[in-house]
């Protein structure tokens, strides 16, 4: 049994790698910290039920995920809301923006982000469905092993490894899309 005490020193160095996570998953940085500290609180708390000698890196993650899952299920359940002005302005922008007025308006960091492979890989994984895409985050961002995203989240290996092989195939095909985009496939290359 681990003693709270100790949490800050063994607990806290990671920190940075579960606010990296807690980004890729919900992809806004006040939510992302809402999310690491909602986890760290949780952790803190019960911190004397952890196993001293197990991967308390993967304890964290897992309370992490599960503290994530939960907050996305129920914002899920609620009637999403919408700014009535934020409706008024983008029907304005719509109506008085043409394609001309929509470039011009972008910054000059816009359009060199657009031409940035990472983003082209960031917006694929963003994309995957919710089951696919944590095993993909936990295992090639993270470099968790299949045992430890199935203890993470609570799922069988074999599922994780299935979920891996799906997420990532639907990222190739993704990636290989905005490849022929940009012209960076020859044209008589086979498609994955």
């Amino acid at each position: 049994m681990a003693d709270q005490a100790d949490f800050e020193r063994d607990a806290l160095q990671y920190s940075r790698q579960l606010y990296s996570a807690a980004m890729r998953m919900a992809r806004n940085p006040a939510d992302a910290e809402d999310l690491v500290q909602e986890t760290f609180l949780k952790a803190y708390r019960a911190y004397d039920t952890f196993q001293e000698g197990t991967n308390l890196k993967a304890w964290l993650y897992r309370i992490l995920t599960n503290t994530y899952i939960n907050k996305y299920r129920k914002e899920s359940r609620r009637p999403s809301e919408v700014d009535l002005g934020d409706v008024e302005d983008l029907y304005l922008y719509r109506r008085l923006g043409s394609e001309d007025t929509a470039d011009a308006s972008r910054t000059t960091e816009d359009r060199v982000l657009d031409g940035l492979v990472e983003s082209d890989i960031k917006e694929a994984v963003e994309e995957l469905p919710e089951n696919f895409r944590m095993p993909v985050i936990l295992a090639d961002l993270e470099g968790f092993s299949y045992k430890e995203i199935a203890d993470i989240l609570d799922i069988p290996i074999g599922t994780v490894m299935s979920r891996l092989h799906r997420g990532r195939k639907a990222m190739q095909k993704r990636l290989w899309e905005f490849a022929s985009r940009r012209g960076l496939v020859p044209e008589d290359a086979e498609r994955p």
